[in-house]
């Protein structure tokens, strides 16, 4: 699902919220990644990471962090949130 909401820093819960369609399933989601305790609510330390981050920000870590990159080499795409190398289709 391509969603351009909630792409801004501090928009974790809603960002993922609408990309599975579940505000419960995406909280789910990130106590199982480490990013929220168990309360629901509170980030933990690496989930604060994130959240601070944007949506453009989160798809670079990402990219950078599979290929071992650094983040300067890639450029994002906002219709489909993933970031490629740059120079490349």
């Amino acid at each position: 699902m391509v969603t351009q909401k909630f792409t801004g820093k501090n928009q974790l819960i809603d960002r993922l919220a609408a990309q599975v369609g579940d505000r419960g399933k995406a909280i789910s989601i990130l106590q199982e990644r480490g990013h929220l305790k168990e309360d629901g609510k509170t980030f933990t330390v690496e989930g604060m990471k994130r959240n601070m981050m944007t949506a453009e920000e989160r798809a670079i870590n990402r990219a950078s962090k599979r290929s071992g990159k650094t983040e300067a080499k890639y450029k994002y795409d906002v219709k489909t949130n993933r970031a490629t190398l740059k120079g490349k289709k």
